[in-house]
C-alpha cells in the first residue's frame, strides 16, 4: 500500500515545468546517451532501429497487461502511475503556460509512431490489422520504405519550431494550425506513441562531449536538430554512425521509469527476433506534409538562429572517471550517492571559493502520484569538512571523521525536503487570494533558490550518460552514473558566464575524487 496521495505533485509539475517559458532543449529536456553500437552505415542503423521499436512496444505491452512488476525502494512499493503516461503524450505550447495532452487513454488509442529522417516526418503504423504488434522484420521493411522517400533533406526543418522560447512557439503553433494540412500533420506527431529520430552521421562522434550533445539538442541547424519534436514525451535517437540515446520531456517522464525502459530495451536487444513476419501487404508509411507560408518560414528562420545561439552557448564536458566506482564508498560503509555529492561540493568550493545553493533530485514515488523533490546538498557538516580538507593543520584522522559526518548527514536528508512544502504554501496563498508570506520576498530566499549547482544521479545499470543544462546562467548541471568500478559524469555550463567553466570543474572534480580515495585508503 502506498502511504498517501501526494497532492502537491500537480502544482509542482505546473510550476517547475509547464509555466517555464524557457526553450525545452538544454533548459528542460534531459538526454541519455548510451554506449555506441558496433555498426556503421544506414543498413545496420535500420536493423537496430527495428529492434528498438519492437523492444519499446514489448515494454508497452507489459504495462497494458499488468506484467510490469511493481518497483520497490528500501522495501517500500513505488507509485507506477507514470508508466502508461509515457506513450502518446505530448506537451502543447500556450501563451502563459503549457499543458500535457495524453492521447493513450482514449477509446481508440493511437497505434502509430512518428519516424523523422532528413527533417521529414512519417506516420508509421506499428500494429497489424488484427491488433498484434508488428515483427522486427515488418518494421524493418517499413523503415526501408521511409528511407526511400526521404533521400534529400527537407528545406524547411519544421521540428526546429519546437525548440523556441515557449511563448514564441505558442504563437507560431497557433499560426501553423490555422491550415488544415498542418493541423493534421501536427496531430499525428502529437498522438504518436513515441518518435524515432534517424540521424545522419556526425563528424568526430567518438568525442563523448559531441555524442551527448547530439542526443540533447541534435547538434544544430546544420546537423540533426531538425529531426526533433522537442514537445514529444519520448524521442529515441538512432544515428547512422552507431550513436543512440533517448530524449524525454520531464513534465510527464522522469529518470527512474526511463531507466527501467532503457534496461528493458537493452535486455530485449540481446535476444533474437522470435517471430516470423506474416505474409500480408502493409500500407505505405504516410509522409506528413506541411503548408509553409511566409510567416511560418520566418518563424523557422528565427528558431534556427535562436537554437544555434543556445547550442553554441552550452559548454559540455563528459568523462568517465575510472579510478574507482560505487564499490569504494560501500567498502567503507558510505552511501555512494552521498559520497559523490560531498565531492561535488568540495570541487565547487575549490573552483569558486564559496559554497553555493545546490540541489539533488530525490524520488517521491513512495507516495501515490509522487514525483520528485529537491535535496539541498550543502549542510553545516559539509561546510566543516570543506574548510578542513585543504587545511594542513588538520590531521588526516580529523578530516576523515568530518568527511564521514558530512556523508552520513547527507544520507539522512532524503525524504526531508522543504521546497514542495514551501511551494504549496505560496500557491495556496495565491489561490485563496491571500498575501504571499514575507519569507518569499526575502533576499535570503532568493539566494537559496538560485540553484548554481543542479545535480542528478542516473539510476541505470548500464554505462549511460545523462545530460541537461544548468538552471541558472551562472550555474552548472552535473549528472553522474556510478557503476561498480567507474563513474560517468557530464558537466554543463554556459559560455556566456565568465565565472563558470565545465572543463575546469571537471578537472578539479577528478583531482578531488582521487584525494578522497587517498583519504579513505592512504598509500604507504
Amino acid at each position: 500500500m502506498l502511504c498517501r496521495a501526494f497532492l502537491i505533485s500537480p502544482w509542482w509539475v505546473q510550476w517547475a515545468y509547464l509555466e517555464s517559458r524557457q526553450p525545452l532543449p538544454v533548459h528542460s529536456n534531459p538526454a541519455i546517451s548510451l554506449p555506441r553500437r558496433d555498426y556503421n552505415g544506414w543498413r545496420s542503423q535500420l536493423v537496430f532501429a527495428s529492434k528498438l521499436i519492437a523492444a519499446v512496444l514489448d515494454f508497452k505491452a507489459k504495462i497494458n497487461t499488468g506484467q510490469l512488476p511493481v518497483e520497490y525502494m528500501r522495501g517500500m512499493p513505488l507509485c507506477m502511475e507514470l508508466y502508461p503516461l509515457l506513450f502518446s503524450s505530448c506537451r502543447i505550447p500556450g501563451p502563459k503556460h503549457d499543458y500535457i495532452a495524453h492521447h493513450g487513454r482514449s477509446r481508440h488509442s493511437p497505434t502509430h509512431i512518428t519516424v523523422v529522417r532528413n527533417y521529414q516526418f512519417f506516420q508509421l503504423e506499428v500494429y497489424n490489422s488484427d491488433g498484434s504488434r508488428m515483427t522486427e522484420s515488418q518494421i524493418h521493411g517499413q523503415l526501408l520504405r521511409i528511407r526511400s522517400q526521404s533521400w534529400k533533406t527537407d528545406k524547411e526543418p519544421m521540428g526546429i519550431l519546437t525548440s523556441e522560447h515557449r511563448h514564441t512557439w505558442g504563437q507560431a503553433y497557433n499560426r501553423l494550425l490555422k491550415d488544415k494540412l498542418n493541423k493534421e500533420s501536427v496531430r499525428l506527431i502529437e498522438t504518436g506513441l513515441f518518435s524515432l529520430c534517424l540521424d545522419s552521421p556526425v563528424m568526430r562522434i567518438s568525442d563523448e562531449n559531441r555524442k551527448a550533445a547530439q542526443v540533447l539538442h541534435g547538434g544544430g541547424t546544420f546537423s540533426n536538430s531538425g529531426n526533433r519534436w522537442f514537445d514529444k514525451t519520448l524521442q529515441f535517437v538512432v544515428g547512422e554512425d552507431g550513436s543512440w540515446g533517448l530524449l524525454y520531456e520531464p513534465a510527464t517522464a522522469e529518470g527512474p521509469p526511463i531507466a527501467t525502459l532503457l534496461d528493458h530495451i537493452l535486455e530485449y536487444c540481446e535476444k533474437p527476433d522470435p517471430k516470423r513476419a506474416p505474409l500480408v501487404p502493409l500500407p505505405m508509411p504516410k509522409k506528413l506534409y506541411f503548408h509553409i507560408d511566409r510567416e511560418i518560414k520566418r518563424d523557422i528562420e528565427h528558431a534556427k538562429q535562436n537554437l544555434d545561439i543556445l547550442i553554441n552557448d552550452l559548454d559540455v564536458n563528459v568523462f568517465n572517471f575510472k579510478r574507482f566506482g560505487k564499490d569504494l564508498p560501500k567498502q567503507h560503509n558510505l552511501s555512494p550517492n552521498s559520497f559523490i555529492q560531498v565531492a561535488l561540493q568540495l570541487a565547487y568550493y575549490r573552483v569558486h571559493n564559496e559554497v553555493c545553493p545546490a540541489c539533488d533530485i530525490a524520488s517521491q514515488r513512495m507516495f501515490q502520484g509522487g514525483r520528485t523533490e529537491y535535496i539541498r546538498s550543502p549542510t553545516n557538516q559539509t561546510l566543516k569538512f570543506i574548510l578542513a580538507f585543504d587545511d594542513p593543520s588538520v590531521s588526516r584522522e580529523a578530516k576523515l571523521q568530518l568527511f564521514r559526518e558530512a556523508v552520513d548527514t547527507y544520507t539522512v536528508l532524503k525524504g526531508h525536503g522543504i521546497d514542495h512544502h514551501l511551494l504549496g504554501l505560496k500557491l495556496q496563498a495565491i489561490e485563496e487570494g491571500l498575501s504571499i508570506p514575507k519569507v518569499f520576498m526575502d533576499t535570503a530566499y532568493g539566494l537559496a533558490t538560485h540553484w548554481k549547482l543542479r545535480t542528478g544521479q542516473v539510476p541505470a545499470n548500464t554505462d549511460s550518460v545523462m545530460c541537461f543544462g544548468p538552471l541558472v546562467p551562472d550555474g552548472y548541471a552535473i549528472c553522474y552514473n556510478p557503476q561498480a568500478d567507474h563513474v560517468h559524469f557530464s558537466i554543463t555550463a554556459f559560455n556566456c558566464c565568465e565565472e563558470t567553466h565545465a572543463e575546469t570543474l571537471a578537472l578539479t572534480l577528478k583531482d578531488t575524487l582521487c584525494q578522497l580515495q587517498e583519504l579513505l585508503q592512504p598509500t604507504v
